[in-house]
């Protein structure tokens, strides 16, 4: 019996069912993550995260699929746990490499919108001091009543 068809099935079946623990695990909590950064709106976070669980499963199912193809025939049991060691491992840094890219661009978007939140002012200004006659501000008028 030819080993790398063995080796490809097992492949596949671990390659799939971990891209899929890993899209679904980053949908549920990410989800909380894209509502903060766009400011509570969760039509937009839902939306948000479903296109980027979709562009997920196509990246990694894809690197996957072409990352099928074995040079030399299996013939052994130990053959088989190389191969599969090999391969799993370079899809799990891949699966690694994508969560990473989406949070350090998630985490930009995020800050950039806390930085515009931070550049309102907390209270609207209540008056202007003007400016005196030789250019410079005048300081603000003593408070009275007190």
């Amino acid at each position: 019996m030819d080993l790398t068809v063995l080796a490809y099935a097992v492949y596949l079946l671990i390659s799939v069912a971990l891209t899929v623990w890993v899209a679904r695990t980053l949908s549920r909590n990410g989800r909380i993550f894209l509502a903060d950064v766009l400011k509570g709106n969760e039509d937009l976070a839902d939306a948000v995260n479903h296109l980027l669980v979709v562009g997920f499963y196509l990246v990694n199912l894809g690197f996957v699929a072409l990352y099928l193809n074995q040079d030399s025939t299996v013939t052994t049991a130990r053959g088989v746990f190389e191969a599969l060691s090999v391969k799993l491992g370079v899809v799990l840094l891949v699966l690694g490499m994508m969560h990473l890219g989406n949070v350090y661009v998630l985490n930009k978007i995020r800050r950039r919108g806390m930085m515009e939140r931070e550049q309102i002012p907390p209270v609207p200004p209540q008056g202007w001091t003007g400016a005196r006659g030789d250019g410079h501000w005048a300081p603000p008028a003593p408070a009275t009543g007190v």
